[in-house]
């Protein structure tokens, strides 16, 4: 793995720009006017402030987290030697910069929730991380800020529906934290981390792990009942709200740690599909 692979490999791109993209959701969600050349630069800042917290938090978590990754996921940039821990707090350091810059110029109450977003970060990387389900939390309310801060840059306050959405993706998160506690538990262990999974064993874990599955899946259709989306919301949130219930019950059948990474990894697939159901309900 070459220097450039292994920043790339610390951001998670994929991750960064669904965080990104949920800005601009939580914006559409917010305010079905048609947008002025003022609001759609705020998109852009939302977007890029989204992408780059984002990416800053994965590079830090990796920093925190190079020698449970020397355990669980010695190919990761790190351990594997493509960047070193110094260069991973100069490019996290780079890109949280850049992430306050953008919030700035959207608009100080959008800089006020990134920092705010920051600071449970921080958080969770400093004292929630060995605490389990706590820190799972404070992660999950990372992935649910975005839709906040799109609702905040466009109309300045937080509307009644985007909140309906955040927690949604709050709860599935939630599940595939747990989840990643299952693939984690060795180099967790090894670390004192007081994860379900190192607490209570696999089996309680991927039980919580789908409660949260199934509570987002059981929210899912309270946006059409509302009249927050459009039809188009339907066919893709049915995919994400089956996808949900296949992988939990596979999860719950096997919690084996190669079966909890494959179910982790399907998870993120069903977000990306939760994600264009609220596009398409959204501006549909």
């Amino acid at each position: 793995m070459n220097r450039i692979a292994g920043f790339v490999g610390l951001m998670r791109p994929i991750n960064c720009t669904m965080m990104g993209s949920a800005v601009i959701i939580g914006a559409a969600l917010a305010s079905s006017q048609k947008l002025s050349s003022e609001s759609w630069m705020s998109l852009i800042y939302g977007f890029i402030t989204g992408f780059a917290l984002t990416a800053a938090s994965m590079a830090i978590n990796d920093y925190h987290d190079r020698n449970i990754d020397a355990i669980n996921e010695p190919d990761r940039p790190i351990p594997g030697g493509a960047v070193t821990p110094r260069q991973t707090l100069v490019f996290a350091t780079m890109l949280t910069v850049t992430g306050f810059i953008s919030a700035y110029l959207a608009n100080v109450l959008c800089l006020l929730a990134a920092m705010i977003a920051w600071v449970i970060f921080a958080a969770y990387t400093t004292v929630g991380k060995r605490s389990g389900l706590p820190g799972n939390f404070l992660v999950s309310a990372c992935v649910a800020i975005p839709f906040v801060y799109g609702s905040i840059a466009i109309v300045g306050f937080v509307q009644l529906n985007v909140l309906v959405f955040a927690s949604i993706a709050f709860l599935s998160n939630t599940g595939r934290e747990i989840t990643k506690g299952i693939v984690d538990v060795q180099g967790d262990k090894a670390q004192n981390m007081k994860t379900l999974a190192v607490r209570y064993g696999d089996r309680v874990a991927a039980f919580v792990a789908v409660m949260f599955y199934l509570s987002a899946v059981a929210l899912s259709p309270i946006p059409w009942f509302l009249k927050l989306v459009s039809l188009w919301f339907i066919p893709f949130v049915v995919v994400t709200d089956l996808g949900l219930i296949v992988s939990s019950l596979v999860l719950a059948k096997d919690h084996s740690r190669e079966t909890a990474r494959k179910v982790k990894k399907t998870v993120l697939l069903w977000f990306v599909v939760g994600l264009l159901a609220f596009v398409f309900g959204a501006l549909g």
